[in-house]
C-alpha cells in the first residue's frame, strides 16, 4: 500500500535588498524638504541644517542633517515591503552614487559585491529599491547568481496577494500586464507566472512568455471589463446621487491607519493589518454624524513613495471614490518620523487624480504612540484633528469636523409646528434631526428642528418663519 508523503510547506523567498540613493537628484528635493521644514518651525527650531553635502558643481549645498535618516528610514519601508510580501530578507547592500548607471543602475563593481552576497546567502530573489529600466534589468539577470525584481514589480506582487474583488483582481492583472509588456525580450522562462514567490505571482493563465500580440488582446479585453466595472459604479453612484448622500474618502500614506480609523467610525469589520495594501478594494459603508446628517465613508487604498504610474492609472475605477468625494480625510500616522515625506507624496498622487482642490481634513493618527508633551501641544491645533483610532480618542472632535466641512445637504434651522396626529414625520424628523424649544398648543407641536435640508424639505408644509443654514460656530 502507497503511504501519503506529507506536503512540505513552501519555502519562504529568501531576498537580497538593494537600496541606492543617487545624490545628485537628492540635492534639489534635500533643499526644498529643508525649506519646508523651516517654514513650518520657528527661526530658532531650525537647527537641523548643516552645509557638508557638496553638490554637483563642487559647493557646499545647504542639506538636511536627517537625510541620511531619511535613506535609512526609506530602506526600513523597503524592508516592510518584502516582509508583506512574504520574503525573508537574509542580507542587504546600500550604495550611495550620484547618478544611476544607464545599463545596471549600479555599476559593474557594485555588481559583483551584490552577486557575492547573493551567492553566500543562498538567495532565491534580488531586490531593488528603484524602477528598473527593461534593460538594466536583463543585464542584472545575466550577472547575479537569482531572480531580479524592482520596486514597481514588488508592488505589484503584494497587490496581487490582498486584490480579494473580481475588480481588484482585474486592476492588478491590468497594472502587471502593462508593466511586463515592454519587458518581455530576452526573459524567457523567467516571465512564465505559474510558479511561486516574489515577483512571480501574477495573472496565470495569461502566461506572459507569449508572444505580445495576446497580450495585447488580453489588455484590450481588460480595459473592456474595467470600463464596464466603472460604467456600473457610475449607475451606482447616480443612484446614490439622487437622494442627496454625500461621500467622505479616507486617503493617506500606506499603513497610516485608515482601516483602523474606518472601524472605529462605522463599526465595520474591515482588515486591519500592519502590513503595506492590507487595503485594496475599496470600502463603502453610511455613518451618521453629530448632526444626523448621513454620509457614504469610503476607506481606500494606501499610497506609498514613488507609487507607480501604471498603479494609479490601472486602479482608477477604484480611485474614482475619491474623485467623486466632497471631502477627503487625510490621514497621517502622527508617530511616524516619516510624516512630513508622506504628506507630501500624498499630496502628490492627489494632484495626479486632480483632486488636489478638494475640502480635506487633516487627520494625524497614532496619537497614543506620541510622547504626552507632544501630544498636547498638536492637540490645540486648528489645521489638524489629533486623533487614535485604537483607544478611540479625538473621534467626537473628527465628527464634528466633518460635519462642518460638508457643504452638499446643509444643515439648516426651521422653526415648525406640526399636528401630534403626524406621528410618521414627527418620527422622521426626530430620527433625522435635532428638536430643541418643544411647545404644545392644543394638539399641535411647535419646535425649532435642525437637520438636513433634503430632510426638512420634504416637510415644507409645516415651516413658518425663516429658514437659517446652520454653521459649526452657531451651534457652539
Amino acid at each position: 500500500m502507497n503511504r501519503a508523503v506529507p506536503s512540505q510547506p513552501a519555502r519562504t523567498n529568501r531576498c537580497v535588498l538593494v537600496s541606492v540613493e543617487f545624490s545628485g537628484r537628492r540635492h534639489a528635493a534635500s533643499r526644498a524638504a529643508a525649506a519646508a521644514r523651516a517654514a513650518a518651525q520657528p527661526r530658532d527650531a531650525v537647527a537641523h541644517l548643516s552645509a557638508d553635502s557638496p553638490s554637483g558643481d563642487g559647493q557646499r549645498a545647504p542639506r538636511v542633517a536627517a537625510s541620511a535618516f531619511d535613506f535609512e528610514a526609506a530602506r526600513e519601508e523597503f524592508r516592510e515591503l518584502v516582509v508583506s510580501a512574504g520574503g525573508d530578507v537574509v542580507a542587504e547592500v546600500a550604495q550611495r552614487r550620484l547618478e544611476p548607471d544607464a545599463a545596471t543602475l549600479i555599476g559593474k563593481g557594485k555588481i559583483v559585491e551584490v552577486a557575492g552576497v547573493a551567492a553566500s546567502a543562498e538567495a532565491d530573489v534580488v531586490l531593488f529599491d528603484q524602477d528598473l529600466s527593461p534593460t538594466q534589468l536583463r543585464n542584472l539577470e545575466k550577472d547575479l547568481p537569482a531572480r531580479v525584481v524592482d520596486r514597481t514589480q514588488l508592488i505589484l506582487d503584494i497587490f496581487a496577494r490582498h486584490a480579494r474583488t473580481r475588480e481588484g483582481h482585474l486592476q492588478v492583472e491590468l497594472a502587471q500586464l502593462e508593466y511586463m509588456l515592454p519587458r518581455l525580450a530576452g526573459r524567457g522562462a523567467a516571465m512564465s507566472q505559474l510558479g511561486g514567490g516574489i515577483g512571480t505571482r501574477g495573472p496565470g493563465e495569461t502566461k506572459l512568455e507569449t508572444d505580445r500580440r495576446r497580450i495585447q488582446r488580453r489588455l484590450v479585453a481588460l480595459r473592456s471589463d474595467l470600463d464596464a466595472v466603472r460604467r456600473v459604479r457610475g449607475q451606482q453612484r447616480q443612484r446614490r446621487e439622487a437622494v442627496p448622500v454625500p461621500t467622505i474618502a479616507l486617503v493617506g500614506y500606506t499603513n497610516a491607519g485608515k482601516s483602523t480609523l474606518f472601524n472605529r467610525l462605522t463599526h465595520a469589520d474591515v482588515l486591519e493589518s500592519a502590513r503595506m495594501f492590507a487595503t485594496l478594494d475599496p470600502k463603502l459603508k453610511a455613518l451618521t454624524l453629530p448632526s444626523r446628517r448621513k454620509i457614504l465613508l469610503s476607506d481606500t487604498v494606501g499610497f506609498i513613495r514613488d507609487l507607480p504610474h501604471t498603479l494609479v492609472t490601472s486602479f482608477r475605477a477604484t480611485l474614482e471614490e475619491v474623485q467623486k468625494a466632497e471631502v477627503l480625510i487625510h490621514v497621517e500616522d502622527a508617530a511616524s518620523p516619516m510624516r512630513e515625506e508622506h504628506h507630501r507624496e500624498v499630496d502628490r498622487v492627489l494632484a495626479e487624480l486632480d483632486v488636489k482642490g478638494t475640502k480635506q481634513i487633516h487627520v494625524l493618527n497614532k496619537s497614543d504612540l506620541l510622547p504626552e508633551v507632544e501630544r498636547a501641544g498638536l492637540s490645540g491645533r486648528a489645521d489638524v484633528t489629533v486623533v487614535s483610532a485604537r483607544s478611540g480618542e479625538g473621534i467626537e472632535e473628527l465628527l464634528a469636523r466633518m460635519d462642518a466641512a460638508l457643504s452638499a445637504d446643509p444643515l439648516v434651522t426651521q422653526m415648525m409646528t406640526v399636528p401630534q396626529s403626524e406621528g410618521g414625520v414627527l418620527a422622521a424628523l426626530g430620527a433625522g434631526a435635532r428638536l430643541s424649544e418643544r411647545t404644545f398648543t392644543g394638539s399641535d407641536v411647535t419646535m425649532v428642528v435642525e437637520g438636513p435640508a433634503s430632510l426638512l424639505g420634504r416637510y415644507r408644509r409645516f415651516w413658518h418663519g425663516n429658514t437659517v443654514i446652520t454653521t459649526e460656530e452657531s451651534r457652539a
